[in-house]
């Protein structure tokens, strides 16, 4: 495929065996989406099929906003007004939506895909690989955690011509996902952070998620990287399943790119020593939480494949400014907030705990179920209460699988801990617990959505905030 421009030609070429009408002038295209409410000037709306809906009965509202192009299963509603918009439907709106990315990327000659997958932190790793490669490169990297069969093909139809780096997630529920996605990224470097039992109930076991993530190490052609945990036993087995040539990160004393005399600065983030290639040099990472440390790492060691000097590499990760998902914020009544309630597992958990017992003041935890852990469910949450235990001074659990870990760290001699029957029950224990100079860390799996919780106990903090100052003013003013 040798055309350079995302249009309506390049789509009816690809889509040719596919396309059963096409209809409107010729467009060109910026992206794909499929959700029309981020749809914009220039884009191709994509109308998947849904259990509950089908994407194509949202097109007018994404032409409404913008788009210039409709890929859909079916003429969808109003298509007589869509005006300039181009029309493609197809019998198979996702395999075509997959066939067009894959074209696309293959397309891209002047660009080179770093792949990123494991169980923990890989959105993380992304963004910050892509900013330390961006000193040297022109770089693309989604903020969106597109990681899957619809995902990554968004990501790739992102990518413009000129983009010199890639940097894209390669998640899996089971193996035989990550080869099918490497067949459309064609990846040369692959950074593989760990293993564990995130997704367990799908995968089935340990080794089938190692098999899986393997398959992005298995991709990379001999010219390639392997870039591998080397404190991750899993993931340092992995080197005998490559072509490529193999960089070990980590803090072991094998590691080519290795940390050491790692300095935990709780909300100001850590500060380590990196030793690569015979030197060294003090980096201090303004994100908060020691146990980014494997993702900081993984981050250099991508610089380093691609010949950065070493101080250029420290200088990106000293400036490193990337969203993260534990937020770290104050709320009313000087209460120092770990907002990690986006997902849990039981790696992220713990460092989670790890963070919280780097802040100042006591240290509060709201913990809830992890789920889809298979039969390390239960073993997982005893763990997780043990580590409570010894680092919360009060802990609260809610959801069926967390009792367990109030019950662990009960066991462990935490004398205040409770396991509350509701998020409102939670709202109300937490408020009534919480004084000023605590640290408060929430974290649970997203089926939860312990989000609302966070909110119900910010806002009674300020209107606490609030009525006090009112007081305070009254008194001042005397009779």
């Amino acid at each position: 495929m040798t055309a350079r421009e995302l249009d309506a030609v390049f789509v009816a070429d690809v889509l040719a065996g596919r396309l059963r009408e096409q209809r409107g002038p010729g467009a060109s295209f910026t992206r794909a989406v499929i959700d029309s409410r981020r749809a914009g000037p220039g884009d191709l709306f994509v109308g998947l099929p849904g259990e509950r809906a089908d994407g194509a009965g949202f097109a007018a509202d994404a032409v409404r906003r913008g788009a210039t192009g409709v890929l859909a299963g079916a003429l969808p509603p109003g298509a007589s007004t869509f005006g300039s918009a181009t029309l493609f439907i197809v019998d198979d709106p996702l395999a075509a939506l997959q066939d067009l990315a894959a074209a696309w990327r293959n397309t891209l000659s002047s660009t080179e895909v770093v792949g990123v997958t494991g169980n923990v932190g890989k959105t993380t790793t992304k963004l910050m690989a892509a900013s330390v490669l961006s000193r040297r490169f022109r770089v693309q990297a989604s903020e969106l955690n597109y990681n899957n069969e619809i995902g990554v093909p968004l990501c790739l139809l992102e990518l413009r011509p000129e983009t010199e780096r890639a940097v894209i997630e390669h998640g899996m529920y089971t193996t035989g996902e990550i080869a099918l996605l490497c067949t459309w990224t064609r990846p040369r470097v692959g950074i593989v952070l760990n293993v564990g039992p995130v997704h367990l109930e799908r995968a089935g076991s340990l080794d089938a998620i190692a098999r899986a993530k393997r398959e992005l190490v298995e991709a990379l052609p001999p010219d390639g990287h392997a870039l591998l945990n080397i404190d991750d036993p899993v993931v340092a087995a992995m080197s005998g399943h490559t072509a490529a040539a193999v960089t070990r990160f980590g803090v072991g004393e094998d590691a080519d790119v290795r940390g050491a005399d790692l300095e935990p600065l709780g909300a100001d983030g850590f500060a380590f020593t990196l030793h690569a290639r015979g030197e060294q040099q003090r980096v201090r990472v303004p994100l908060p939480g020691a146990h980014l440390l494997p993702n900081v790492l993984a981050a250099a060691a991508a610089g380093l494949v691609e010949d950065m000097p070493l101080d250029e590499v420290c200088a990106a990760l000293d400036a490193l400014d990337v969203p993260l998902r534990l937020t770290v914020r104050e709320l009313p009544g000087s209460i120092t907030l770990l907002d990690d309630t986006y997902n849990a597992s039981p790696a992220a958990t713990l460092a989670a705990l790890d963070l919280l017992a780097e802040m100042p003041g006591r240290k509060l935890a709201l913990l809830g179920d992890m789920l889809e852990l298979g039969d390390l469910a239960e073993s997982s949450h005893d763990e997780v209460g043990r580590r409570a235990a010894g680092v919360t001074d009060v802990l609260f659990t809610v959801g069926d699988l967390a009792s367990r870990i109030s019950r662990a760290a009960a066991g462990c001699g935490l004398a205040k801990v409770e396991h509350v029957d509701s998020k409102e029950a939670a709202a109300r224990a937490l408020l009534a617990a919480l004084r000023p100079g605590d640290a408060l860390l929430v974290k649970g799996s997203r089926a939860l959505a312990l989000e609302t919780v966070v909110a119900d106990v910010e806002s009674q903090l300020a209107a606490r905030a609030s009525g006090a100052s009112r007081a305070d003013a009254a008194g001042e003013a005397g009779p």
